[in-house]
């Protein structure tokens, strides 16, 4: 079952925004490396304001996205990010 995650991420202030854009690339590069990822997209749609549209195979392979994060130079950046994402598990 695939499991889409899409919306928006936003920076909390100028300087975050900064280190979410020298981090990103990489981010966008290792997830789209990851066993079930089947599209990884993160766009800057206006300053510290980014798109996300992401899918995945199944749930497992989105959990293991959340791990390799979680272990990853991203995980720096990552908290202080303001999230409004869907997550939706096709049935």
């Amino acid at each position: 079952m695939p499991l889409t995650v899409n919306g928006t991420i936003r920076a909390s202030d100028a300087a975050h925004a900064d280190r979410i854009r020298a981090e990103l690339p990489e981010h966008i590069r290792l997830s789209r490396d990851e066993p079930g990822n089947l599209h990884f997209n993160i766009t800057e749609t206006e300053p510290g304001v980014w798109t996300v549209d992401e899918a995945f195979v199944d749930k497992a392979a989105f959990q293991a996205h959340g791990a390799r994060m979680a272990a990853a130079s991203w995980a720096s950046v990552n908290d202080g990010i303001v999230r409004d994402l869907t997550i939706e598990e096709d049935a």
